[in-house]
Formats: C-alpha cells, sequence, structure tokens
C-alpha cells in the first residue's frame, strides 16, 4: 500500500496528561489532536492499546483484542451520566510520570461502579440510544469479546494468577465449569463487556474528532501474545503448548552484538500450520478488530513473518534457539483476501535478510528507519536519508530508544557525534532539530517524531528500555507544554517539506 506523504507524532495515550494519574481518552486528548491540527501533523503514532498485565507493558497484553479500560476518561463518563462528578473528584491530577499501582487500585472500582449504573438504568432515555450501541457492539465483537469477559472475572477470582494455575475445570474450560460460571457471574461479565464498549465509545469519538481535522491513527500490533492472556486461554490449539498447558517453544531472539545470551521474551509460538489449515482465522479476525481501531496498523517484529527464533521453553536464554520458517507470504495474501487492501508498516529494523525484504516487497509494506541507528559507522548509512526509497517510514527515535537529546548526551559515541555534526551541519543550538529536520526532508513518505523530542527532552523523558524490568512506559507529557510557538515551528517545517497535504497549485 503506497502512502500520502505526511508527518505525524509519537505518544502513546498513558502520555497524555489527562485527569486520573494516567493518559485517557479524554480532555487532553481532544488537546492534543487540536495540537497536531495546528502543527499541520496528519498522524497520531500510539503503542498497543490492550489491556497491559505484568510491568504494565502495552506488549504484554491480556488481550490482543481488547482496549485498556485504564485509558477510559472517568471524565466522560461522568458527562455521559454513569457516574456522579463527586465521586472521580479526589484522583490523581495531570502532571507527573504515572504511577500504575496507584492508578489499578483506583480506577477500576469506578469503571465497575460506572458500569454497573449503565448497566441497571439503561432504561433512561438519555441512555436508551447508548445502550442500543453496546448491543449491536457485542454482536460484531462476538467472536472474542464473551471470552475476554469471562478471562476478566476468573482472573480476579483467582487472585490474578495466571490461567493456568486456575482450577482445572476453568484452565481447560470444560464446557459445564463454564456453564455454571456464566450463569454465576452474569453481572459481572455483563459489566466487563460494557467497560470494553465504554472504551470503544470513546476510541470512536477521538477518532472521528482527528479524522475531521485530517488526522489518521497509526496503532500497533505485537506479533506474539502474552502466555497470560485470554487469547491463549481461549485458542490453547493454536499456540505450542504442552499437554499440562504451560508453553513448549517460546519466542526471543538469537545472541547478537547487543547481547551475548540473546532475548527471550517468552511468548509462546503459534501453531503456523494450525493456522494456515484455518485459513488463519484467528489472525483474520485480529487484524481485523486492528482496522476497525486504526487507519495504519505498524507490524512489530515483521522479520518473525517470515522467519522466528524458535527457544525451548525450558532454557533460560535464547541462545540454544533455532530458526524456524513462517507462512508470511501466505498469511498476508489471505488477510488481502479477507480483508482488502493492507494499510501495514513494517518493523523491519535490526539484521534483516534478504528474504525478509523480499516478503515486506512482495507486498510493497514501508519498512522502518531510525536516524539513531545511522551514524555509528558505514554500515548503518541504511538509516540515513540519502539511503531512503519513498516508501519508507522514518523516525527520531521510537519508544525503545533514548529520546533524541538523551542519545546524544548519553549514548552517542565521539564517532557518532562527529558523524551527526558532519551530515546535520550546526549543532550548537542542540542537535534534535537538526535530525528532526533531516527527517522531514528525507523522500521519505512518512516521518514521525516522538513528542519528547519536538520538546527536546533528555533521558528522563524516555518511555522504555528494553532490557530495564521496572519503571518503564510512565513517562507523560508535562501539561502545557505543547506550546502555539511550538506548533507554529512545526507547521512551517511540514509546509516547506510538502507534508501537510496541500496541493501544488
Amino acid at each position: 500500500m503506497s502512502f500520502e506523504r505526511a508527518s505525524g507524532l509519537l505518544l502513546h495515550i498513558t502520555s497524555l496528561p489527562s485527569y486520573g494519574g494516567i493518559g485517557d481518552l479524554g480532555p487532553a486528548a481532544y488537546e492534543f489532536a487540536d495540537f497536531l491540527a495546528a502543527a499541520k501533523q496528519r498522524l497520531w503514532q500510539v503503542l498497543p492499546l490492550g489491556p497491559t498485565g505484568y510491568g504494565n507493558s502495552p506488549y504484554a497484553a491480556l488481550s490482543a483484542f481488547a482496549g485498556n479500560p485504564l485509558l477510559i476518561s472517568l471524565e466522560k463518563l461522568s458527562d455521559w451520566g454513569w457516574i456522579d462528578g463527586a465521586r472521580i473528584s479526589d484522583l490523581p491530577g495531570r502532571s507527573g510520570n504515572v504511577r500504575f499501582h496507584e492508578v489499578a487500585e483506583k480506577k477500576p472500582p469506578l469503571l465497575q461502579e460506572a458500569a454497573r449504573n449503565f448497566l441497571y438504568n439503561h432504561n433512561a432515555p438519555e441512555l436508551q440510544e447508548q445502550w442500543s450501541r453496546f448491543e449491536g457492539y457485542c454482536g460484531v465483537n462476538n467472536s472474542w469479546l464473551p471470552d475476554y469477559a469471562r478471562f476478566t472475572v476468573l482472573r480476579r477470582k483467582f487472585d490474578f494468577a495466571s490461567w493456568n494455575t486456575w482450577p482445572q475445570e476453568f484452565a481447560r474450560r470444560e464446557a459445564a465449569a463454564l456453564e455454571r460460571f456464566d450463569h454465576e457471574h452474569a453481572e459481572q461479565q455483563a459489566i466487563e463487556r460494557i467497560i470494553q464498549f465504554a472504551f470503544d465509545e470513546q476510541w470512536a469519538g477521538l477518532r472521528q474528532y482527528c479524522a475531521e481535522r485530517d488526522i489518521r491513527f497509526i496503532g500497533d500490533v505485537a506479533i506474539f501474545v502474552s502466555y497470560d492472556s485470554a487469547d491463549v486461554w481461549t485458542h490453547p490449539d493454536i499456540f505450542e503448548l504442552k499437554e499440562d498447558l504451560s508453553p513448549s517453544r517460546v519466542a526471543g531472539v538469537p545472541p547478537d552484538y547487543f547481547s551475548k545470551t540473546g532475548q527471550r521474551w517468552g511468548n509462546p509460538l503459534y501453531r503456523w500450520d494450525v493456522l494456515e489449515q484455518r485459513g488463519f482465522d484467528w489472525w483474520v479476525d485480529r487484524i481485523r478488530r486492528a482496522h476497525a481501531l486504526y487507519d495504519f496498523i505498524r507490524l512489530d517484529h515483521f522479520r518473525g513473518f517470515e522467519a522466528y527464533w524458535s527457544i525451548p521453553a525450558e532454557e533460560e536464554t535464547a541462545v540454544n534457539g533455532e530458526w524456524v520458517k513462517a507462512p508470511g507470504a501466505a498469511l498476508f495474501s489471505k488477510l488481502k483476501e479477507a480483508l482488502g487492501e493492507l494499510p501495514f508498516i513494517a518493523e523491519d529494523l535490526g539484521v534483516i535478510t534478504p528474504e525478509v525484504e523480499s516478503l515486506r516487497n512482495q507486498f510493497n509494506f514501508p519498512g522502518m528507519r531510525v536516524l539513531q541507528f545511522g551514524f555509528s559507522n558505514r554500515g548503518a548509512h541504511n538509516y540515513l536519508p540519502h539511503r531512503f526509497l519513498n516508501n519508507t517510514v522514518v523516525y527520531t527515535g521510537t519508544h525503545d530508544n533514548d529520546t533524541t537529546r538523551g542519545w546524544w548526551e548519553n549514548g552517542a559515541t565521539d564517532a557518532e557525534q562527529g558523524a551527526v555534526k558532519t551530515y546535520a551541519g550546526d549543532v550548537s543550538d542542540g542537535v534534535v532539530w537538526p535530525l528532526i529536520r533531516a527527517a522531514a526532508t528525507s523522500v521519505a513518505d512518512i516521518c514521525l517524531f516522538p513528542v519528547q523530542d519536538i520538546l527536546e527532552l533528555g533521558s528522563e523523558a524516555r518511555m522504555n528500555t528494553p532490557s530495564q524490568s521496572q519503571d518503564n512506559w510512565g513517562w507523560r507529557c508535562p501539561e502545557g507544554a505543547l506550546t502555539p510557538e511550538l506548533a507554529q515551528k512545526l507547521a512551517d517545517l511540514t509546509e516547506v517539506t510538502d507534508r501537510d497535504g496541500a496541493s501544488d497549485g
């Protein structure tokens, strides 16, 4: 799929300065959309929107289909009449990083209270139309919503333990046990379905607001799913599991320059042969859902669709894994047949083989380039603008990198700094904007900047450090930092680099 020349900003929803201690889909999201419009940015990239588990990582979601309840705006629920404003008056404010433990303690009970109010008061005249939409929503999402609601209530019942440790009748989804559970916990499951509906209603409202301002969303789909997820519990037959339901082989990447033992991610691997025999039905449902949420979809770890690193589950590191071929071409062909044009961006960073390049080119997916990677040596110049093709998405950095200023101050070698100065010119007023201009002036169809970069923030604003197990994902944009002057500065650059969508005439 070809993309129109444009630029945009990377900011996850949790990073908005919303009321309640975590970014959400309330007023701050609309204020950010207004900033994007003023800055003539036409793309807003977010990280995966699913409910997070251990470590609060959007890439370790409890469901590949559901929305994260913590992203729901309680302010909007109050506006809808679902909960009294006084009930949400003592939540954390708009400033400071996310304190996930505090948010997870205070927000879910209020969401459940609001959903229960809607459940029992939906006959009120002002709620009847919304209830009708809820009933339609349940029908459209019937392939995943009931099992997600069951999973969520069961997980709470068993103190958030992994599903394989539940009583066997539930771990193995025995029909009689599930029927009894559905009867005994009907209200709680209805509340979970309503919470998901609230997420979708608020997301759809924000998307419409953005679309009216010519702003499109880029979403993120992680190739693998978490073992402790509704997906693996519901569909154990499409994952490589042992008889006791534990993983037999898990995902990761092999040893490389950065890690002598590689990375053992621990996600269960797909039984691609079973999926292919079934017409990749689960993947079709997954991408259909993603396309309902986003305009464009970034496929994380794209190389795993050509071949993936398979590690025996009993191994503590990724050293003793092996490459196993994946049916990427067959999958993408089926997705295109079922869903039409595929609006995918391939995350093809790292050491990429000719076979991976061939797969990406076969379906005309744009690849990614990150400027920070381009200055170490001649072999890295593929990440610099003079080597770009049009069908490329360029970033100054991503959520997994340090901010550009942080990289410059704490990570870039003397050789890299010298190369940047030679390539980008004068950096005496800071390195960030020269690199932003290098990305914007390139031939790449799409360029994206983390908000931390346009604010010229340092390492304190880093979103994620992959090798670090704690203190990730919590950064929030300071309230009031996105000023009209900054919007104008970005708009001027966007205009002169022909990324504003205006015609030549």
